[in-house]
């Protein structure tokens, strides 16, 4: 029987490096191939270590060049949405646009059957399910990669329960990447440095009010863009209780603040939503929500699609829902059936 090809995507670092010896491993006809997607020394090194991972394994290795894209798609989008008063998750943006979806184009160029990456998720019967690892789980990242896809997809790395026993497997393998760190939360902000990065790129500092919901002045920011729907400490004004941010008015360059009870709230407005089963499907199912990426799996009493928005309510309150930020769709099996945009 003739051998399946699988290209999967090669970062430098352990998790795409032993997902590519398992595949071997598997007897599948495997090439490597990395996403250029920035100009700088982080991304030198990671297409260097996926060079010499492929050498060692003994497959191809191929370089997509999608700097130019990435600028406009990914970073650009990252910028305006701050400028919009919204907190953006640009890794499920990356994944849906880039990682499957140029990426899958040009893995069927190479003659691919199926694409692979190192996420911690599971393909289970064309469904996505949330991994087995503990506290590693990346469905979250993956709720808008469209559904059609899903049957081409591998994840390697579905059956482990840690980290530490990919290390080890990685050792075993004996990979040069073996004890390499795990990257940072957002690949083109040095040092998770978000604020230094948009000032760079053009955000200016219009401070405005810091104002109580009860109306009430308080003081003044510095630039909305400095602040997170949740935040305590940086707020640099004086009051009788501990105050949180509330909301980002940007309509008229307010920052809204409260006591923490003002920032727990039942009811969200999504849109864009992206669904991985059949639509008539998913709103017969009880139905489960994480609101960020850690956050727990919220009950949802009721749910409703409104043209582009869908309306959302829980069982309980949830504390510092974030506009910008994706509420994602599990049912009872852990099964990912989708993620939106929270709006409001």
């Amino acid at each position: 029987m003739e051998k399946k090809t699988v290209v999967i995507g090669m970062s430098g670092g352990v998790d795409s490096s032993v997902a590519a010896c398992l595949l071997k491993d598997k007897g599948y006809n495997v090439i490597g191939a990395t996403l250029e997607l920035l100009d700088n020394y982080d991304t030198k090194q990671a297409i260097e270590d996926a060079k010499i991972i492929c050498q060692k394994i003994g497959i191809p290795h191929y370089i997509f060049d999608l700097k130019k894209e990435f600028k406009e798609e990914i970073i650009k989008n990252f910028i305006s949405s701050y400028q919009q008063g919204k907190t953006p998750n640009p890794c499920v943006v990356c994944n849906r646009l880039f990682k499957f979806g140029y990426f899958y184009q040009k893995a069927l160029e190479l003659g691919a059957d199926y694409i692979a990456t190192g996420h911690y998720a599971r393909i289970e019967n064309n469904h996505l399910m949330m991994s087995l690892a503990d506290g590693k789980d990346q469905s979250y990242f993956l709720c808008q990669i469209k559904k059609e896809i899903l049957p081409k997809i591998l994840f390697p790395l579905n059956q482990f329960a840690n980290k530490e026993q990919i290390r080890e497997l990685a050792r075993k393998y004996e990979l040069p990447v073996s004890e390499k760190k795990d990257s940072q939360e957002v690949c083109f902000i040095p040092n998770d440095d978000y604020k230094t990065f948009l000032k760079k790129n053009g955000q200016k500092e219009i401070k405005g009010k810091i104002i109580l919901t009860n109306g009430t002045v308080l003081g003044n920011h510095t630039g909305l863009f400095n602040y997170t729907i949740g935040q305590r400490k940086g707020l640099n004004i004086s009051y009788k209780e501990p105050l949180y941010v509330i909301n980002l008015d940007t309509e008229n360059n307010n920052l809204i603040v409260g006591n923490n009870n003002e920032l727990f709230k039942q009811e969200l407005v999504a849109i864009n939503m992206n669904y991985l089963i059949e639509k008539d499907e998913f709103f017969q199912q009880k139905l489960f929500a994480k609101i960020r990426s850690r956050g727990d799996l919220e009950e949802i009493a009721s749910i409703a699609e409104e043209g582009n928005d869908l309306k959302v309510q829980f069982k309980n309150k949830l504390r510092a829902i974030t506009p910008g930020q994706l509420i994602v769709f599990y049912n009872e099996k852990k099964e990912c059936l989708g993620g939106a945009y929270i709006e409001k």
